[in-house]
């Protein structure tokens, strides 16, 4: 009889916070200091919603990801990689603050939106100002395959929100389109990080491959499980109103997966609520996702791709931070916010 190979050891989610702890605080600290800029505004709308803290899950991806191979070491090395953590958490937050505008948003991480506190204009202004402020940075640092990972990387987020845009009330989005859109949005920043930890640890160009699939494929996960969140968590644990994406006509995965599997009358009110974007229809389309499996068959896919991201790193030597990577594997698709 064949044995069972026992999965490989991860590190929980307390002792990868542990483990990156000192580099995190770093991380923190060079963002304070370089979102600071004599335009008021600025301060203001920046550190409202760099104060409003979330996972940081993006920059710790790269720090975690750059100690792998442990073959640098030193002050110089730690300044630049908690420097380029700084760029990507900047990025991220840019695509929030434009996000939040685009979806007319009021509530994120429990608190109102930028948005909602200073307007449209600001909110936009102030994105571009850490979009710009996020070059600066990366400029910085004088290494050109740097610059070209993130620039094709922002692009390619533009492209997303372009393309999510293009889906917006449209009951036909099906899973391929769902996931080039999800791709663009939120993997390819996930794939940046880990691809730009690698290659500032001196990563050969093997691993430093190894490690983008496995931030491409962890971001799909994470990504799924976050849009499973809006049909299945609450608004206080979530941190935002349910049935957001309802509301805003965004046909994410469990909903198109609902809308291909029930019958006609059940399917056709359901694309109706995505083209009008009928928040008051959430109870319907909540017990539709239920009877159609659409949660379960989320979950599988999110779970799939998290093991595809897991299994990415199987050629790498073991070690905590490798443990830390795959550890997030499997929290992406097991969070409740």
């Amino acid at each position: 009889m064949d044995s069972v190979q026992p999965l490989p050891a991860v590190l929980t989610l307390v002792e990868i916070q542990a483990l990156a702890e000192a580099d995190m605080a770093a991380v923190d600290a060079l963002i304070r200091r370089r979102l600071a800029s004599d335009v008021v505004l600025i301060n203001q709308v920046g550190e409202y919603i760099i104060g409003a803290g979330g996972k940081r899950l993006r920059p710790m991806l790269l720090l975690l990801a750059a100690r792998v191979h442990g073959s640098r070491a030193g002050a110089g090395f730690d300044a630049e990689i908690h420097q380029l953590a700084a760029v990507i958490e900047f990025i991220h937050t840019a695509t929030l603050l434009h996000d939040d505008v685009v979806d007319e948003s009021d509530l994120r991480r429990g608190r109102r939106t930028a948005n909602a506190v200073w307007g449209n204009a600001a909110s936009v202004l102030v994105g571009d100002f850490l979009y710009s402020r996020s070059f600066q940075l990366m400029v910085e640092l004088e290494r050109l395959p740097v610059m070209r990972i993130l620039a094709d990387t922002t692009n390619a987020i533009a492209e997303g929100e372009v393309l999510q845009l293009l889906h917006v009330r449209n009951a036909d989005t099906d899973e391929a389109a769902y996931l080039r859109v999800i791709e663009r949005k939120t993997a390819v920043l996930f794939a940046a990080a880990t691809e730009l930890g690698a290659l500032l640890g001196d990563a050969t160009a093997r691993d430093c491959r190894t490690l983008r699939a496995f931030g491409l494929n962890l971001g799909y996960a994470f990504q799924i499980a976050d849009d499973m969140l809006d049909y299945s968590s609450d608004a206080e644990t979530l941190g935002k109103n349910l049935g957001d994406d309802l509301a805003e006509g965004k046909a994410t995965l469990p909903l198109i997966h609902a809308i291909a599997r029930s019958d006609a009358r059940t399917s056709a009110r359901l694309r109706a609520a995505v083209e009008q974007g009928d928040a008051n229809a959430l109870p319907e389309v909540l017990a539709a996702i239920r009877s159609a499996g659409s949660l379960d068959y989320s979950a599988r896919r999110a779970a799939e791709y998290a093991a595809t991201a897991e299994r990415a790193l199987d050629g790498l030597a073991d070690n905590d931070y490798v443990r830390a990577l795959r550890g997030l594997a499997r929290y992406s698709v097991n969070r409740v916010n």
